[in-house]
């Protein structure tokens, strides 16, 4: 066995074969896999193995894209075939018609990755399909991709093909403790000796925190067991003369597909297991949890609804075994949080179908720094500080339960809520607000005109539609007050801060005391990393002279990772979060000066106080740290409280408010308003797909700067010319708004995919962002954008159409 090594992977399931194997296709050959058992006996050797293209957003559907094309090379491979059976179709039913516009939203999304779904009706679904009946049927989703592959041989034949090209595999290898060296290598110590690496990668499925806690982290991956049996052979399937379509049913919670001439049928019941919460025997492999069909009898039910041949039909055989969910159902592919050269790929509910798509993702990590997609929606440091296994677990049940379900742009589901709060949350829901989640924090969505106010779910414009535009005309007409909580914040100090600073972002950032700015950080290949409003501070009697950091609420972990990387050993720089310290207040509104002046004994002036100002203050006498930014585009001002005087300040400003006609106003209006003046959002326009310029950020970048990361890459970009460009564009409906992904068409063919879209009640428009081909970049170009399988008439106009000389907000 080696000694040394650049990279281990730890785990020899689906997700740890193709790491290794991807990992020898990005070019690093000297690898190791070790796995305690053999391959495929953990949760891999049991799956029921079906390889979809389906995917909540394009980057899935881009992973599983990768992994049904690599499948079909390995079935085809002379040497050592793989059994595949790719292009059976599959469909995902539905009975609503909320249901069919979201199918109607994936086919216009999967279109820009190059996959063609179909929505088609129950008829054609049951001629598809002739073992289902169409009653309580609306239609489905086609997947003409849809499959299924053999665990073991897949498997088998990624460690072939990673071990022709130079890694090793160490079967029967326990590995037993991780050590992290001062240089941020690892040794990984097993049953057999130790091996020295660069890189340790925890591939390791159901017992992903045995070695989780070997490296001093908790991931929020909990297992739930998880039921299917085969059935004997069905006459129906025999005189089709062609194999069966696959098929999942959010109607009554159950998936089938063909096994020989019969079926399999899985099941995810409501009555459901979470499993090895109290620890893994060690001696559990290529083993199951014992059967328990009565858990399933209402599943089955409805199964025998929509396909009655099963009710003439035996059971061959019965599969009870654990499967991984994570705390919002997605993977967990990437950099593990607040560790170096660390990474995982785990919580893979559906890892054989995906798989090969996530192995892929991590790889180019690993090996390059970033992947070809934006990888957001499955970084393990989307989640910071409240994913403890009490809730994870929760969370599990919950996404089992609606395992083809998804989820409504307006959908906020009910388990682990109140997880993050503060002193005026339930304050905020006394006074009727509706509450949605960020990052786990309970943040005002809207205010309720009464208790039991509810809104359908569903793709188009809700019931809080004419609700949003009257907090929105609040705050355009007088003054509104929004909570704006988790915000992430972090305190820089120390002498070498403004060079670290600089040194970071792509654009000139301010030193000078008592100044805001907002910049972007780019990665090694140029593209943009994250957005950061950099405030600068003096000394007081609350701190030393400093600089706050603040970005998204979910970037904490990320951002923090991505400062202490670039920190120098010469440098005297310190980073402390504070993220879970304080809270915002924003004021926003012609008359939110008025208010502050009426609680605040400074002089906020626009003289004494301009826009992109910052100082410390009392809230009556709570302290408080006061920016002069927007979101909005009207007069703002961010109130940095500190969670234990948060109540005492929201107080004094609702009362000093009421002369001026304040109103509570949350994130929806927020939302709106942001789109219609320009303003971007971190991960859903922001990508690290793209640079920049091609994202019409040009004002913040200054290329004379000496030195920045990313800029050596960001010049070779320049060079060679833009691939896409970012547009506000202006869509012709009044009954839905442009979902992020939505195609945007040009006859029959993409050229541009939407990143966001909303309601912009002050410029009575119908906006959405997207990033198109350059050629169409123009203003007034035309073209039609998909939303919800219609083509709506849309037109290129100018980034933030209102107020667009910024004199509003400038006050």
């Amino acid at each position: 066995m080696k000694t040394t090594t650049r990279a281990v992977v730890i785990g020899g399931g689906i997700a740890g074969c193709s790491t290794l194997y991807h990992l020898t296709q990005e070019g690093w050959s000297d690898v190791v896999l070790v796995e305690r058992d053999e391959l495929t006996s953990g949760t891999t050797w049991h799956s029921a193995a079906q390889v979809t293209n389906f995917g909540g957003n394009q980057t899935m559907v881009g992973l599983k894209t990768h992994s049904i094309n690599l499948y079909k090379e390995l079935r085809d491979d002379a040497d050592y075939p793989v059994q595949y059976n790719h292009g059976d179709g599959g469909i995902r039913l539905a009975n609503t018609e909320e249901q069919m516009d979201g199918y109607r939203h994936f086919s216009s999304m999967a279109r820009g990755m190059g996959v063609d779904f179909e929505v088609i009706d129950a008829e054609e679904c049951a001629r598809r399909h002739p073992l289902i009946s169409t009653d309580n049927l609306l239609g489905g989703l086609w997947d003409p991709s849809d499959g299924d592959i053999d665990p073991a041989s897949l498997c088998q034949a990624l460690a072939r093909r990673a071990r022709k090209a130079g890694a090793e595999v160490y079967r029967q290898t326990n590995v037993t403790g991780l050590t992290q060296h001062k240089d941020d290598t690892w040794t990984v110590h097993t049953n057999k000796g130790d091996i020295d690496c660069e890189v340790v990668v925890n591939a390791c499925g159901y017992r992903v925190n045995e070695v989780g806690e070997m490296m001093g982290v908790h991931h929020p991956v909990a297992s739930m067991e998880h039921q299917y049996f085969v059935t004997d052979e069905i006459p129906g399937i025999v005189e089709a003369g062609h194999r069966m379509p696959l098929l999942r049913c959010p109607i009554s919670d159950y998936y089938c597909r063909q096994e020989k001439n019969g079926l399999l049928l899985g099941f995810y019941e409501q009555d459901c297991k979470t499993w090895g919460m109290d620890g893994i025997s060690p001696d559990f492999s290529n083993d199951l949890c014992p059967d328990d069909l009565d858990r399933v009898t209402d599943v089955l039910e409805g199964a025998f609804e929509r396909m009655p041949a099963l009710m003439e039909v035996g059971i061959k055989n019965i599969v009870n075994g654990p499967i991984t969910y994570t705390i919002d159902g997605a993977p967990l592919v990437g950099p593990i949080p607040n560790k170096r050269n660390a990474f995982c790929i785990i919580g893979l509910r559906a890892g054989l179908g995906e798989g090969g798509g996530h192995g892929w993702m991590l790889a180019q990590q690993i090996v390059h720094g970033e992947a070809c997609y934006d990888t957001w929606c499955i970084d393990p440091r989307r989640f910071t500080g409240h994913t403890n296994v009490e809730l994870t677990s929760l969370k599990a049940i919950e996404d089992y339960q609606n395992e083809f379900r998804f989820h409504f742009p307006n959908e906020h589901r009910p388990v682990g809520r109140d997880a993050k709060t503060t002193p005026i949350t339930p304050v905020l829901a006394a006074e009727g607000a509706e509450f949605t989640i960020v990052n786990g924090w309970e943040r005002v969505e809207f205010m309720k005109p009464t208790p039991d106010f509810h809104v359908t779910h569903t793709f188009k414009f809700d019931e809080s539609f004419d609700i949003v535009g009257e907090e929105v005309a609040a705050v355009q007409n007088a003054v509104g007050i929004c909570e704006v909580n988790g915000f992430n914040r972090f305190e820089i100090t120390g002498e070498d801060r403004h060079t670290f600073i600089d040194r970071m972002f792509c654009g000139n950032m301010t030193k000078k005391d008592g100044r805001v700015g907002l910049g972007y950080m780019l990665n090694d290949h140029g593209m943009i990393k994250g957005e950061a409003t950099i405030a600068n501070l003096p000394a007081t009697d609350r701190g030393p002279q400093r600089a706050w950091f603040g970005s998204a609420a979910a970037a904490e972990y990320h951002d923090m990772d991505w400062l202490q990387t670039h920190l120098r050993d010469d440098e005297d720089v310190q980073i402390k979060s504070l993220t879970n310290d304080q809270t915002i207040l924003v004021i926003a509104g012609p008359k939110a000066r008025d208010v502050l002046s009426a609680v605040s004994r400074l002089d906020w002036s626009s003289s004494a106080f301009p826009w992109l100002s910052a100082r410390e203050c009392f809230i009556g006498y709570a302290p408080a740290t006061v920016l002069g930014v927007s979101f909005s585009g009207e007069l703002a001002y961010e109130i940095h409280i500190p969670n234990a005087h948060l109540y005492n300040a929201y107080k004094t400003l609702r009362k000093a408010g009421e002369a001026f006609g304040m109103e509570m106003f949350g994130a929806k209006a927020v939302d709106s308003m942001r789109m219609e003046k320009g303003f971007l959002h971190w991960k859903a326009d922001i990508l690290t797909e793209f640079d920049p310029f091609e994202t019409g950020l040009d004002r913040f970048v200054k290329m004379e700067k000496e030195d920045f990361v990313g800029k050596a890459a960001l010049e070779k970009r320049v060079a060679a010319g833009k691939t896409v460009e970012l547009v506000t564009m202006e869509l012709d409906t009044k009954e839905a708004a442009a979902h992020g992904g939505s195609s945007v068409m040009v006859g029959g063919d993409v050229i541009g995919t939407v990143t966001s879209g909303d309601w912009g009640y002050r410029t009575g428009k119908n906006l959405a962002y997207a990033f198109v081909k350059p050629e169409y970049s123009a203003t007034g170009t035309t073209f039609e954008v998909d939303v919800l399988g219609k083509r709506v008439p849309a037109t290129i106009i100018p980034m933030g159409p209102y107020d667009p000389d910024y004199s509003l907000m400038r006050g």
